[in-house]
């Protein structure tokens, strides 16, 4: 017994001294000062082709369907990430003083945009809500570019404001009215989705700006009070509470869908069916490349496919975060909290509904889920992040005193400027006014008739004193 307790203990041994020096060089890289950058980076690269991959697997039988050949849709994915691809660069490459400059202009040309997809002709119509432009049969969502545009100029007048955060006038105006306005034209298309993550982007602003804990039970009510409203307006919103609520009740009707999902699901098992594999995608599941694309990542790649995905968010939380906590640039700060809250969110309401967990509400995966508007506005979130990145006070001292680096100098990118806190406005001291026709000790150079000469070294009095500051002001 002693013996076989001795080499168990030995063979543990050498699998506790591997699981610390892989531990230990991790955290050594993790200090190194572009480990956020490089790490975002890699994550971002993966999620790209990983999802590329799967928009391939899940709209093959669709797409041939539908235009006779099994990459159409594929092929305008990939077109659609060579477009964020260069929205990825510019944000990648502009300076963070010009996005507060100009994040009011955005904002407002974003709420123009939100204006004219409403009015008929100009904007049009799929899947009941009039949310797209098509321009030369291409189409977009003005209202995933308004998100970053409200992020950006929300995070830009709160941290302006920061001074003032006690009072509720200066926190909530105008960002508050402004994301109201927001909502309005959102839900007159309507999308109730799209309205979710802008109330996403809005609390995300509001709580890393320091907003106080009872403004947000205040707004989660008013929320939910919301919610329950437009669903007993909308005949289709009521639908998907009553089938989220039991799907089985109506298994071929409204919860047709959901039904269908945790059958993908579940026909995974631990390893999946394999890639291209999977059954869901031959007309069993509406809307299987965006929509519900999870479920055909658990159907043809199992609980560890699911796992690896979950996996990649959780290091773009991560990362998003150690960004937003590493940099002094206040704005920086907010703008990378805020958007990376956003990215999760969005995430993590698309997986919830498709297991169950959440009603139906279309949001797309990102960076997985095919969509034009989605994957580009994405790529445009990474890229700022990666900016934001670069400009960590450890990043900052590296790149100007080592260089630019092998990344750097391949995409030809700009060293950062370090932060610069604004300068504080010296406040001068007021002046005492002199009465009229009253000289000062000063300027006559004689002391008041009947006042006795102060002896030297003697204290004065707070009125003698007062006098004289203001005879020789």
């Amino acid at each position: 017994m002693a013996t076989a307790a001795t080499k168990t203990a030995a063979d543990r041994e050498p699998r506790k001294r591997a699981g610390v020096t892989v531990l230990s060089t991790l955290t050594a890289w993790l200090t190194r000062p572009l480990a956020s950058f490089h790490l975002l980076l890699a994550v971002f690269g993966l999620l790209t082709v990983f999802g590329l991959v799967m928009v391939l697997s899940a709209s093959s039988v669709d797409s041939f369907n539908k235009d006779g050949s099994s990459y159409s849709v594929f092929v305008k994915q990939v077109m659609y990430c060579g477009a964020g691809l260069v929205l990825f660069y510019i944000a990648l490459r502009v300076p963070v003083r010009l996005l507060r400059r100009y994040s009011l202009g955005l904002l407002a040309f974003c709420l123009g945009l939100l204006a004219l997809v409403l009015i008929p002709g100009v904007g049009t119509e799929l899947n009941g809500a009039r949310s797209w432009f098509v321009v030369g049969g291409v189409s977009f969502q003005p209202v995933e570019f308004a998100k970053v545009a409200f992020a950006l100029w929300g995070a830009h007048v709160l941290v302006t404001k920061r001074g003032l955060m006690t009072q509720y006038r200066h926190l909530l105006v105008p960002v508050v009215p402004a994301a109201l306005l927001m909502f309005t034209l959102v839900m007159l298309q309507p999308d109730l989705g799209s309205t979710i993550t802008l109330f996403v982007v809005l609390l995300a602003l509001l709580w890393f700006a320091g907003a106080p804990l009872r403004l947000f039970g205040m707004m989660a009510l008013g929320a939910l009070t919301g919610g329950i409203m437009l669903a007993m307006i909308a005949e289709y919103r009521m639908a998907r509470l009553t089938s989220f609520l039991d799907p089985a009740s109506d298994p071929s009707g409204n919860g047709y869908q959901a039904m269908q999902a945790l059958f993908a699901l579940a026909d995974g098992g631990l390893m999946g069916r394999g890639l291209g594999q999977g059954w869901s995608k031959w007309q069993y599941l509406p809307n299987v490349h965006n929509d519900y694309i999870f479920a055909v990542i658990g159907e043809e790649l199992g609980f560890i496919g699911c796992a690896v995905v979950l996996m990649l968010y959780a290091t773009t939380a991560y990362v998003g975060m150690r960004i937003a906590f590493r940099n002094t640039d206040p704005f920086i700060r907010l703008v990378a909290a805020t958007l990376t809250t956003w990215l999760i969110g969005q995430a993590v309401i698309n997986i919830g509904y498709v297991v169950g967990l959440l009603p139906t509400t279309g949001l797309p995966l990102p960076l997985i889920s095919s969509g034009g508007s989605s994957v580009v506005t994405s790529m445009l979130v990474f890229g700022l992040l990666a900016n934001f990145a670069r400009h960590e006070p450890e990043a900052i001292a590296a790149l100007r005193s080592l260089g630019p680096g092998r990344v750097g100098r391949l995409l030809r990118l700009p060293t950062p400027a370090p932060y610069r806190p604004p300068a504080r406005r010296k406040t001068s001291r007021p002046v005492p006014k002199t009465r009229p026709g009253a000289k000062s000790a000063g300027a006559s150079g004689t002391r008041r008739s009947g006042a006795q000469p102060r002896a030297r070294g003697a204290r004065s009095g707070p009125g003698s004193r007062a006098q004289t500051r203001g005879g020789h002001r």
